[in-house]
């Protein structure tokens, strides 16, 4: 089986192409593969294949093997991947997920043919539980949640949620260089708030256009990006009063632009896309 392996903004995954090879049991080999000792080494496994309702689709799986709804970083290397190995020339690609259709707009070198940088609308974002209908993420009991307080042992967190049709716990607070993340991040993914566990953001405000966040992801742990995460922090912010709707967002792995158009609630996602390498396994 062939594969490349690629990122954006550190959020790196495995690449298959299923109009060339076929996957029998994705999860098992995302696990498998994703193992940085004993595979490839990557955030998980992403396979790019036909679409009824798009131009092509996209599924991912986690390191753990679970299945993931959506992730921004992957689908821009999707659009990199499917306008520079050839498979078409179109510069707006209409990309079906999990989390439904995602519209991928392209800007190409006029020099090299290269994707230099790819927008994603990533969808509206969903505060309510009412509005999350069959993708309700938290208690509906709760029907929102907006610096919600939650404590473990002598500190106390507020949660903002945000669907971007994955869920995602947003946290501000200071000085997150030294948080411990790998102890706070998965005692929130596996909240009972959450139905089907959630992504961790933890968001510290240098300006109100300009935000440090660290990501814990559902199924992968601390991951160096997340595209959906830092739409959710941004939208979160706004909400909150702590930042404007178009930011910049510095991850572990570079930095993402965020825009939340407000009259129509979809935010858009703008970042670069890499491939590292090319394999066969």
């Amino acid at each position: 089986m062939r594969f490349e392996k690629m990122q954006a903004a550190g959020n790196d995954y495995i690449y298959v192409n299923l109009y060339e090879e076929k996957v029998d049991n994705p999860a098992d080999l995302s696990k498998r593969l994703s193992d940085r000792h004993f595979g490839v080494g990557s955030d998980g496994l992403v396979l790019i294949g036909p679409s009824v309702e798009g131009d092509f689709s996209m599924l991912m799986y986690n390191a753990d093997g679970s299945e993931g709804l959506m992730c921004g970083n992957a689908a821009r290397c999707v659009g990199k991947y499917l306008y520079e190995r050839g498979m078409t020339s179109k510069t707006e690609i209409n990309l079906s997920t999990k989390s439904g259709i995602k519209k991928l707009t392209l800007k190409i070198s006029r020099h090299t043919n290269i994707v230099e940088l790819v927008r994603v609308n990533m969808g509206q974002a969903i505060l309510t539980a009412k509005d999350a209908g069959s993708q309700g993420h938290f208690q509906s009991a709760l029907d929102e949640m907006i610096d919600y307080p939650v404590q473990f042992d002598e500190q106390k967190y507020r949660i903002t949620f945000v669907s971007m049709g994955n869920p995602h716990a947003v946290i501000f607070t200071n000085s997150i260089a030294s948080l411990d993340i790998g102890k706070i991040g998965p005692r929130i993914e596996y909240l009972n708030l959450f139905t089907d566990r959630t992504n961790v953001e933890f968001v510290e405000i240098v300006n109100s256009k300009y935000i440090n966040m660290r990501v814990w992801e559902r199924g992968s742990g601390e991951t160096l990006a997340c595209g959906s995460g830092a739409c959710a922090a941004v939208v979160a912010g706004v909400i909150t009063g702590r930042c404007r709707p178009r930011t910049t967002v510095n991850l572990k792995g570079g930095l993402l632009e965020v825009l939340w158009d407000k009259a129509s609630n979809d935010v858009f996602l703008t970042g670069d896309a890499h491939f590292v390498f090319k394999g066969e396994i």
